[in-house]
């Protein structure tokens, strides 16, 4: 009779269990599909204050390709030779773009479309980046429960719904290459932890698509290629090599590699530049391990070793070829085959020195404290708590996600740009700080008990249920005797458990009663903590709000500059495109700095010298020369290239920091880079740049 009841208690707590299981599954969804709505709303603010539009400058150039895409289908896109831009050298579009935002967008405007909802493709190239935000969260919640569970992964994905410097770069408007390459970028990360911890080669397979998405949308992919591979040597190292690690990396190589020599922008440099050579480094590392763990476990002790001995000389002659191969190759280039942008990450100094048009770009200057502050916030303070969280335990899925704030760290301090690559690093670890907080402090409130040696649990008791359970029923003492009953049984049974495990193992258990007591805090140092994470959080709420709706809303386009009474609009740009366009004729050419090339072919429908693409760095300084020299010289240079207008932004009166001005002396630098007549010091007075000394640049703008 005992044992059907018991029988009947299981079975009935079976039936709970799994009713609680569902209901958690549906409010976990519900989180996810708020915290998505939130990632899209929280960077609506640029269409609400101001208008739909497209911001900054490149994502003018993406809004143009677009267009065409959509208008001539995608094997005209491929081969598509823009005589608008560059004159009179051209650009071939299909292969000198990431085409992953381009084909994401037209594909999102050809199903609406399909579906009868007629929206423009300028509409739908404006919200695109809210849409990743929200998939890029979902990413960031699946990729931290891969490591530590349902509530970090939902506590990461709520704080990168609304980290600044992700917000930055994805606002409504923002039509660039990180719109879909920061989803790219976590969900590859997501399913290479995903087949790491299954070892599934279906996993493996999408692991190496999703890598092709990331190809395909932003050159940062090299990035995921260098990280992985370090992992997996960390792992080799460390002593965690397993087949899952095996079948998590060794697909990604051979097929990611494959799929990534498919992109025409990329081509043959996937396996021909410096930026790939660890991961096939490592790729024939991995396999030497492999092959001696599988020789392990044919033969003798006696005999592996003999076979190790062979194995371990005919892979490190392996490995010293390949390198030599290598070296031999990077050897032959200039650049060590290395790309400019990726030398400019290693040193730090080497744009300014050598490449100025890299430097002369303002996110690719090292960021200041001020900015961090800006661009995470509180997270700040949260990071070394979610990185202590990681080591309790070490797993390979969190190890992987240290390694990756360890490099994400160094990259951003290197070039302001990268602090996109830092933001979901710190907001899954600032997710896995404030989950492991909230649970300990929740859990002191809710177990709060009077702790003595009477109500402590047998050394028995050595499993975490058991331990709960010996916990629950020690408080309660006017609990039902069902539940006494399944108390005692679960006691039971875990004993018997612990038992054996102490035989096999040969040692006396840990006792977990002080691990309980140093986990239950008293009851009113726990409330302060949850309120004071309470208001941390609300902290880092309102910092995020101030910052989408008034740092990141207003489009780059359109200025704005406030006295005391009312806001002022400048429509400047937009104003001066649309005369060019109603005033000029179609196959006149328009000369300008290298910033406004691709507003201005996206705009006014003009042919442009240079533009943001910033491919040929001596036609670039051609028109730093003119820029920077006398009348007659620069009416001979501009003359050269059949041009009839020159646009020139000042913004003295509002007081404007980007206009020509301020970017003067990086003309004379670029200039002076090819043709050495030009010399910075000719336009310093005291080191300082003086106009009024200097009538040249004076006389080209008017």
């Amino acid at each position: 009779m005992a044992e059907l009841e018991a029988g009947s208690i299981s079975m009935a707590a079976g039936g709970g269990g799994r009713l609680r299981n569902a209901l958690s599954g549906v409010l976990c969804a519900f989180t996810l599909l708020l915290i998505g709505v939130l990632a899209f709303s929280i960077r609506l603010f640029s269409v609400i204050k101001y208008e739909s539009v497209i911001h900054e400058f490149d994502p003018y150039f993406n809004y143009r390709v677009t267009q065409f895409l959509s208008k001539s289908g995608i094997y005209e896109f491929w081969n598509w030779f823009d005589d608008r831009t560059w004159y009179p050298l051209g650009r071939v579009i299909g292969g000198t773009v990431y085409p992953g935002l381009t084909l994401t967008a037209g594909t999102i405007w050809w199903l609406l479309n399909s579906l009868n909802i007629p929206l423009s493709v300028e509409t739908v190239c404006v919200f695109t980046a809210p849409i990743f935000s929200a998939n890029a969260s979902w990413a960031t919640y699946l990729l931290t429960k891969e490591a530590k569970g349902h509530g970090a992964g939902l506590m990461a994905a709520t704080i990168l719904a609304m980290v600044p410097s992700y917000i930055s770069r994805s606002v409504a408007g923002s039509y660039d290459n990180e719109a879909v390459a920061i989803f790219a970028l976590i969900f590859t990360f997501y399913l290479y932890v995903k087949t790491l911890n299954t070892g599934s080669l279906f996993y493996a397979t999408l692991n190496a698509l999703s890598y092709f998405y990331m190809v395909c949308s932003w050159g940062g992919y090299t990035f995921i290629i260098n990280l992985i591979p370090m992992h997996v040597l960390l792992c080799i190292v460390t002593g965690r090599y397993s087949s899952r690690l095996y079948v998590a990396y060794a697909p990604l190589v051979v097929l990611g590699t494959l799929l990534a020599a498919l992109v025409p922008v990329v081509g043959f440099n996937a396996v021909l530049t410096s930026e790939h050579f660890a991961s096939f480094l490592v790729f024939i590392i991995l396999h030497v391990v492999a092959l001696v763990y599988y020789i392990k476990g044919l033969l003798t002790p006696r005999l592996f070793k003999v076979a190790m001995t062979f194995v371990l000389t005919v892979g490190l002659a392996l490995c010293f070829a390949v390198v030599a191969i290598l070296a031999a190759l990077v050897a032959s280039s200039p650049t060590k085959g290395w790309s400019g942008r990726s030398l400019s990450l290693l040193d730090p100094t080497y744009a300014s020195k050598y490449i100025p048009i890299i430097a002369s770009v303002s996110e690719h200057q090292p960021p200041t404290w001020p900015s961090y502050f800006m661009a995470i916030n509180v997270l700040a303070f949260l990071v070394p708590a979610g990185i202590i969280s990681c080591f309790l335990p070490l797993s390979d899925a969190s190890s992987f996600l240290v390694l990756y704030l360890v490099t994400s760290v160094y990259f951003s301090g290197v070039m302001v740009r990268l602090m996109l690559v830092l933001a979901p690093a710190v907001c899954i670890l600032s997710g896995i700080a404030l989950s492991e907080a909230f649970n300990v402090l929740t859990r002191s409130m809710k177990f709060q008990r009077p702790i003595s040696d009477d109500t402590l649990p047998t050394a028995g008791d050595s499993t975490p249920g058991s331990s709960s359970t010996a916990t629950i029923t020690t408080s309660t003492k006017n609990a039902n005797i069902k539940k006494e009953k399944m108390g005692t049984i679960s006691k039971e049974r875990s004993s018997k458990k612990s038992r054996k495990e102490t035989e096999l193992v040969g040692s006396s258990p840990v006792r977990p009663e002080k691990e309980e007591k140093l986990c239950v805090l008293p009851s009113e140092a726990s409330a302060m903590g949850i309120l004071f994470l309470i208001m941390l959080c609300g902290l880092y709420v309102i910092h995020c709000v101030w910052a989408a709706a008034e740092a990141y809303s207003a489009p780059s386009i359109v200025l704005t500059s406030r006295s005391h009474d009312r806001l002022h609009v400048y429509d400047d740009f937009r104003e001066s495109y649309a005369w060019l366009r109603h005033n000029t004729e179609v196959d006149d050419k328009v000369a300008s700095w290298w910033d406004y090339g691709y507003q201005t072919t996206a705009m006014a429908n003009r042919t442009v010298i240079v533009d943001n693409n910033t491919w040929n760095n001596t036609h670039i300084a051609t028109v730093g020369t003119a820029m920077s020299s006398p009348e007659k010289g620069a009416w001979e240079i501009f003359n050269s290239l059949d041009v009839k207008y020159v646009l020139v932004v000042f913004g003295g009166l509002i007081g404007y920091p980007s206009d020509d001005i301020n970017k003067f002396l990086w003309m004379v630098r670029i200039g002076g880079g090819e043709f050495p007549h030009i010399k910075e010091q000719d336009y310093l007075v005291s080191g300082e740049l003086v106009f009024c000394n200097y009538r040249a640049y004076h006389s080209v703008v008017s």
